[in-house]
């Protein structure tokens, strides 16, 4: 594998491992080191002859196949089907699995270069992609996979709603809340996250946005779905329309609501918008605490760029709707963006 071998000597060496006793042992020609997501996992790009390719994901440690949420949701979204990367060799002492190579080429990347008519396709392509995890995923025997022993319940939801207010109002933006501001904002969370829970639980991908779908093949492939669990209809319609790495804009974002609503059979009406609303505010805020956490605790400022865009959604909802006319108060006296 020579000099190409990518940087690392841990990573080198459960790759090189690997590979050795891989069908791809002979074929391997270089080793190049891929940019990893906010987990702890590693990706490198193994270049074979031929032109092929395949990506390693490396863990922290070694895996129980078995027991690896990625491989049992691979397993269920194949069924629905949904396209994902087809797992195609593992290490389970390496901690290694071999995956498809999907190559480069994000819908965020790809919403950069392509013309408004051809965005507003994908983006339905993509509402498509949430309707079959959906209406498909309720017809699955729900003892054979994991995600359906998980959901988003009111314990969950409102520790991501703590989690904002720890990392990005306290640690990154070193608010200090009074007494009254810290009970008025665990009041807000109580009634936010009993109403998001009593939503009827459908199949979610959990982070369905424009950095966890790739082009491939000139069709859309799901990746990063090993967090899959129950939850809210408006759930990954929110992560997909508000995605802090990519707005598609207020008239693509309603255009998209009315043709999910279509594909699920519903009449376009203010109710779901409004349930949409509830999503949005819940999952902005735990988005601005992830980027909190990754600048002040993982000192990894990259997604800081990433706040404005999501603070504005943020004020647009909190703006839009009475019933968060305390909550907009509180945080706008420290967040001015809010205000």
């Amino acid at each position: 594998m020579g000099p190409h071998a990518a940087g690392g000597t841990d990573l080198e060496r459960r790759a090189r491992e690997y590979l050795r006793s891989s069908p791809f042992a002979a074929r391997v020609e270089r080793i190049d080191p891929l940019t990893g997501d906010a987990s702890d996992r590693r990706y490198l790009r193994v270049r074979l002859t031929g032109g092929e390719s395949l990506v390693l994901a490396l863990h922290a440690g070694p895996i129980d196949v078995g027991a690896l949420p990625f491989v049992s949701v691979a397993r269920l979204f194949q069924q629905l089907p949904v396209a994902v990367p087809a797992i195609l060799g593992y290490s389970e002492r390496g901690g290694v699995l071999a995956l498809e190579d999907l190559g480069d080429i994000t819908f965020q990347a790809w919403l950069s270069r392509a013309t408004e008519p051809e965005r507003l396709t994908r983006y339905r392509e993509a509402a498509s992609i949430i309707d079959v995890i959906q209406r498909r995923g309720a017809a699955v025997d729900p003892a054979e996979y994991p995600p359906y022993q998980l959901a988003f319940d009111i314990e969950q939801l409102t520790a991501e709603l703590d989690f904002f207010v720890r990392h990005f109002l306290e640690g990154h933006r070193r608010v200090v809340l009074s007494p009254s501001e810290r009970q008025a904002l665990a009041e807000e969370w109580a009634s936010l996250a009993a109403e998001l829970a009593a939503e009827p639980r459908v199949l979610c991908h959990r982070d369905f946005h424009s950095r966890n779908l790739m082009v491939h093949r000139d069709r859309l492939y799901v990746i990063d779905f090993q967090d899959a669990r129950l939850g809210p209809d408006t759930y990954d319609l929110v992560s997909l329309l508000r995605d802090s790495y990519a707005d598609p804009g207020d008239r693509a974002r309603d255009n998209i609501i009315t043709h999910f609503l279509a594909l699920k059979g519903q009449a376009d009406e203010p109710g779901f918008r409004r349930r949409f609303a509830l999503m949005s505010v819940q999952r902005n805020l735990k988005a601005l605490g992830t980027f909190g956490y990754q600048a002040t605790t993982r000192a990894n400022a990259s997604y800081l760029r990433d706040v404005p865009r999501t603070l504005g959604y943020v004020r647009a909802n909190l703006h839009a709707y009475s019933r968060f006319s305390r909550l907009q108060q509180v945080l706008a006296s420290h967040l001015e963006e809010l205000d």
